[in-house]
Order: C-alpha cells, then sequence, then structure tokens
C-alpha cells in the first residue's frame, strides 16, 4: 500500500540517503515523502526487523494515547533507535 500525508515530528528526513535525521530548528513537523508500506511476518523473516531501523508509531491525532495509535513503522536511521525514542519521534496523520 502506498501512503501520503504522514507527518513525521521530532526529526527530519533525508531524502538522499532514505533514513531519520536531526530536524530543523524551530521546525516542529515535516510532511514524509510517499511511503510504501508492506506486511511482514517477522518468525519467517530472515533479518531482524530491528537492526538498525526504529519502530516508530503512528498516530492519527498530535495527542498521543492508546485511541489516537494506528501501527507502527520500521524507519532506517544511521543513529542508534534510543537517540529517536529519547526525542519522541512520531509519525502523525493529522497535526491539529
Amino acid at each position: 500500500m502506498y501512503v501520503y500525508g504522514l507527518y513525521l515530528e521530532g526529526a527530519a528526513w533525508d531524502k538522499n540517503n532514505a533514513r531519520l535525521t536531526e530536524s530543523s530548528p524551530k521546525v516542529l513537523t515535516v510532511l514524509m515523502p510517499l511511503i510504501h508500506i508492506s506486511a511482514f511476518n517477522p518468525s519467517v523473516a530472515k533479518k531482524d526487523p530491528g537492526a538498525g531501523l526504529y519502530k516508530c508509531p503512528v498516530y492519527k491525532k498530535p495527542q498521543r494515547t492508546d485511541l489516537t495509535y494506528i501501527a507502527s513503522l520500521f524507519l532506517d536511521t544511521a543513529k542508534p533507535t534510543d537517540h529517536w525514542v529519547m526525542r519522541g519521534v512520531a509519525l502523525l496523520c493529522d497535526t491539529k
């Protein structure tokens, strides 16, 4: 499935390297490029999906609750995943 219209909060997206990067000063959210989403079965997957990938939560609204949580997407990163967890990086469907 192709998804467009998600906003990345707490980080920026490096289009050249296709991975998370530090956000610019005073920029809270950035529009993500088109994302291709596909499902996989982790019990049969040969490569561990957590190696070098940040498990980014996706929310309907900026209020991050169990009611607005949709799913998680794995985003490539050069930094440790704990770095992005501490920054509270998430994908949002709506910024209002």
